[in-house]
């Protein structure tokens, strides 16, 4: 089996950022800073979610599932960076990933929101990331596959978003991650969602933002599984011994000092999820 990471991210208004661009007066807190920048999206577009560009990462989490080289499988779940670590140390390890495994990396929604952060907050904190721009042009053994097959490109396969492939690249079909999850019989969200994350960031609850986004990846990784048994490469029986592989991981994880989150995830499965 191939390295596959699945990621998502965690964002928050991008205060500093807001600060320089709109040059605003040193006594607004932050709080107020992203309450105005916010209150001025809603007014212009409709929405207050502000640009891409303005969110700045506090958490990336991943699956990463591969077989070692004994031939015995292995899967990881977690955050990357420490608490502690800033923007940069996060998006550099995520890319660090992928010049390691050059893995198959899924998202949901990864194209419409989770990449294209990736790509302007990688500008703004000079990080570097060769093997995952590479479409083909370097000396590498094997550029020229990634000439017809990339991370970039949106109809190749080595980023894998599921949301939009399975809405047919339309996105007046995209599903959420959350619902159609709980349709298969897997958990979904739990603890917060998207909407939350600012505020409890505010509360210093950062430890309790990784744990959902960590429970969001393992969600679109069930979510991988199933859909590799739609297309044929899960047989039933593959399938099922991967859930169940999945299942036994997240149980030895719940008996670790934080891994109550597990626990409750994993009462969340349905009987008929695997």
């Amino acid at each position: 089996m191939a390295t596959v990471l699945v990621f998502d991210i965690e964002t928050i208004p991008d205060v500093a950022g807001l600060r320089r661009l709109e040059n605003l007066p040193v006594t607004l807190t932050d709080a107020e800073v992203a309450t105005k920048a916010m209150a001025d999206r809603l007014e212009k577009t409709g929405s207050d979610f502000l640009p891409l560009y303005l969110q700045r990462i506090v958490a990336i989490s991943c699956v990463i599932r591969r077989t070692s080289k004994d031939g015995s499988p292995q899967i990881k779940v977690g955050t990357l960076g420490a608490l502690e670590d800033d923007e940069s140390v996060l998006i550099q390890t995520f890319f660090d990933l992928v010049e390691k495994y050059t893995p198959q990396l899924v998202s949901w929604n990864g194209s419409g929101f989770d990449l294209p952060v990736l790509h302007y907050r990688a500008l703004v904190n000079h990080v570097q990331a060769p093997r995952y721009w590479e479409m083909g042009e370097s000396q590498e053994n094997d550029s020229r596959e990634f000439k017809w097959n990339n991370y970039i490109s949106r109809y190749h396969m080595r980023h894998l978003d599921l949301m939009d492939l399975l809405a047919k690249f339309n996105g007046r079909a995209n599903a959420p991650l959350d619902g159609l999850a709980k349709l298969c019989g897997f958990p979904g969200k739990m603890g917060m969602d998207g909407s939350q994350v600012w505020p409890a960031f505010q509360e210093g609850k950062l430890n309790d933002i990784r744990r959902y986004c960590e429970t969001d990846v393992v969600n679109t990784y069930l979510m991988y599984c199933r859909f590799q048994l739609l297309r044929g490469g899960f047989s039933l029986a593959e399938y099922r011994e991967e859930i169940d592989f999945v299942k036994a991981y997240l149980t030895k994880e719940a008996l670790e000092p934080n891994g109550a989150q597990w626990q409750e995830y994993l009462a969340g499965f349905a009987p008929n999820a695997s």
